[in-house]
Order: C-alpha cells, then sequence, then structure tokens
C-alpha cells in the first residue's frame, strides 16, 4: 500500500489511538486505564506511559481548536500534585504561550501532526 495512503487512513483515526501507537513505536508501554486519583475529572489523565524508569502521565486533548497557556497550566498543576515531573499533552495544535510555558516547565508537547510523521518514519 503506498505511504500516502497510509498516512490518510491514520490521519481518520481517533487521537488517542494514534497517541497509542506512538508511544509503542517508541518502546513505551501504555497503560490505557490509568487509576484515578479520585472521582474529579481535573485528576484524571487519559495514558500513563512507562519505558525503564520513566513514568509519564499523557492527557490527549482531541479538539478542533488551539489547546491555550490555561490548560498547560491547569495540567501542571495536577502532575504536580500528583508528583510526575514531567507531563505530556497530545493535540492538534498549541497557540505561542502555550508552547512557552510548557518548555519552561518541561511538559512535553506533541501535535497531531508529529504522531504522523513519527508514524510514517517507522
Amino acid at each position: 500500500m503506498p505511504l500516502i495512503f497510509i498516512v490518510e487512513e491514520l490521519s481518520q483515526k481517533p487521537l488517542i489511538a494514534l497517541a497509542i501507537r506512538y508511544f509503542n513505536r517508541r518502546g513505551y508501554t501504555v497503560d490505557e486505564n490509568p487509576p484515578r486519583g479520585d472521582d474529579s475529572p481535573r485528576r484524571s489523565f487519559d495514558l500513563i506511559i512507562r519505558r525503564g524508569s520513566e513514568v509519564h502521565p499523557v492527557w490527549i486533548k482531541d479538539w478542533n481548536r488551539t489547546v491555550g497557556v490555561n490548560i498547560i497550566i491547569n495540567i501542571d498543576k495536577i502532575a504536580q500534585s500528583l508528583g510526575f515531573p514531567s507531563p505530556i499533552l497530545v493535540a492538534g495544535k498549541f497557540s505561542e504561550h502555550a508552547k512557552a510555558y510548557a518548555n519552561r516547565r518541561g511538559i512535553r508537547l506533541i501535535t497531531k501532526s508529529d504522531i504522523l510523521k513519527g508514524l510514517k518514519s517507522f
């Protein structure tokens, strides 16, 4: 199957499915049903990924809009309160302020485009 069709087929999948495939291909073990700290929706994350001693919570924002700095700040606070030093956020795109804040705080931002490029290279 030509590469263009594979990329088009992948781009139709839900972002969480793409993220799981992306992290698996990078050698992470993916927990799709992470334990919840409490019943508050603010405390939940979508995935936990592990590789060796690395453990990261992952939030997926499958939105048709840009993720702003306020979301990044909230995720940073939640991750800190749960004891995770380096959270990951996956979304379609991020504002420049969100990117700057994430860069200062060590939060990894991954776009859908990054995932598709990463999956294409494997």
